[in-house]
């Protein structure tokens, strides 16, 4: 057995939290592999390193004095390692080489970028949980590589970190970043250490990957709105998709590909509560639902425009024609369901809003509907589950169950795997319809 485990920030926050983490990796040797965090929030009120780390840059970037704010990062390690008590070991030459390249940014051509900065704090973390767990630690730039266009250069790196790794019993390869195909350290974007944890666990051929952070998993709905929801056992790869691109933040979406090509399951735990099972996350799975709803997840603030003609359904050519208007204006759609006479194009408002006019204008150039109207203000809420499938009358007790609170349903739209279904309501009846979805499947089970 082998196991990749990431670590989130809040999970190394602090000393006593690195203590934590360090009594769960040496409670099961078959944690060999160790992706951490930069260090998180220790309270409420506290400021995450990757945010000090951001200002540091900009105060740089203008050329104002960036030197307290240096030190008040590297206090916050020292912290840690004191609280350690790890001997013989400092950071000391590294905050000298991130001050040198801090300093370079008043150059005219700086060899210094944001993304360098913003990753010295899984890297310097990384050297810490290293020299506390007696780990190799492989620097995630010598191993991690992104293509010319940004994206992850998943071949390059499973060769190389997939060597590397065999040659190191245990190792910690710190998350976030990579090496640009410019010779540059690139990172993912926030939350990506989870997409390091993956791809570590794919190269290296693991049987689990565990990602530990602050919550026992999955829950089927936001806790900010349903009071002490449901744990979600299992969730298979593709339920976790939908509620990730929904909302449901517990995991990087991107996360999952590397492991979903190797089957690799992902154990969602909880640092603070480890004797908790978590959430499974798996291809596939015989573990039977406690509901027929896996989970229920949503957004507000899209907005609709509603495009009618006469006879569109015998028009060949008429939706490339509307997409075209919203193409030409760098706009994604997230839905689109038609009518024999109708067709309603869902969007992200903040994207759509300040282009709105010329958008309407292309669809009158391009397609000439009889008429346009747009609506603001839509929450989209996904109810998602595997169990719906084989459910009867899924949909009638989803519609049901909002009506009797007297809430309108402004779109609705059913995948063709009958994985989910997703319906837009107002803006103002999103917490309700959530919480009256929650009752209905789960509460009243």
């Amino acid at each position: 057995m082998k196991k990749v485990v990431k670590f989130g920030g809040s999970s190394l926050a602090s000393a006593e939290q690195f203590k934590k983490v360090g009594a769960i990796i040496k409670s099961d040797e078959s944690r060999v592999y160790v992706v951490p965090s930069a260090p998180g929030k220790r309270f409420s009120d506290d400021t995450k390193v990757t945010d000090m780390l951001l200002h540091v840059y900009e105060t740089a970037k203008a050329g104002n004095d960036f030197t307290e704010e240096v030190k008040a990062i590297k206090a916050r390690y020292d912290e840690i390692i004191t609280g350690l008590e790890i001997k013989d070991f400092s950071l000391d030459k590294d905050f000298e080489e991130i001050t040198k390249q801090l300093e370079d940014l008043t150059n005219p051509d700086p060899m210094c970028t944001l993304d360098y900065v913003a990753s010295r704090g899984e890297f310097l973390n990384g050297k810490i949980m290293a020299a506390y767990l007696g780990f190799e630690f492989i620097d995630a730039a010598e191993v991690i590589f992104f293509n010319a266009e940004g994206n992850l250069n998943s071949y390059k790196t499973e060769k190389v970190l997939g060597e590397r790794l065999s040659k190191a019993q245990h190792a910690v390869v710190p998350g976030f970043y990579g090496l640009g195909k410019d010779g540059k350290v690139k990172t993912f974007s926030r939350g990506g250490s989870d997409v390091t944890g993956s791809i570590v666990a794919q190269a290296s051929r693991a049987d689990v990957y565990e990602n530990w952070t602050d919550v026992s998993g999955f829950l089927v709905a936001d806790p900010r709105i349903v009071p002490d929801p449901k744990p979600i056992k299992y969730i298979t790869y593709r339920e976790l998709r939908e509620l990730s691109y929904m909302g449901a933040s517990v995991l990087h979406e991107d996360a999952i590909f590397p492991v979903r090509h190797c089957g690799i399951p992902i154990n969602i735990r909880n640092t603070n509560a480890p004797e908790d099972a978590g959430t499974w996350i798996v291809e596939s799975t015989c573990q039977k639902q406690d509901y027929v709803v896996t989970g229920i997840a949503g957004k507000k603030d899209f907005c609709t425009i509603f495009i009618t003609k006469a006879m569109m359904n015998s028009e060949i050519g008429f939706g490339r024609k509307v997409l075209q208007a919203f193409e030409e204006n760098d706009i994604s759609f997230e839905h689109m369901p038609s009518g024999i006479d109708t067709m309603t194009i869902v969007v992200h408002a903040d994207e759509f809003v300040h282009k709105e006019q010329r958008v309407i204008s292309a669809i009158h150039r391009l397609a000439e509907p009889d008429s346009v109207e747009i609506e603001s203000g839509l929450a989209l809420i996904a109810v998602v589950g595997r169990g719906m499938k084989s459910a009867s009358g899924t949909a009638g007790k989803l519609f049901s169950a909002l009506a009797k609170e007297g809430i309108n349903i402004k779109m609705i739209d059913q995948g063709s795997s009958e994985l989910n279904i997703i319906i837009g309501v107002k803006n103002s009846d999103f917490d309700t319809a959530i919480k009256a979805i929650y009752n209905t499947f789960i509460t009243d089970k």
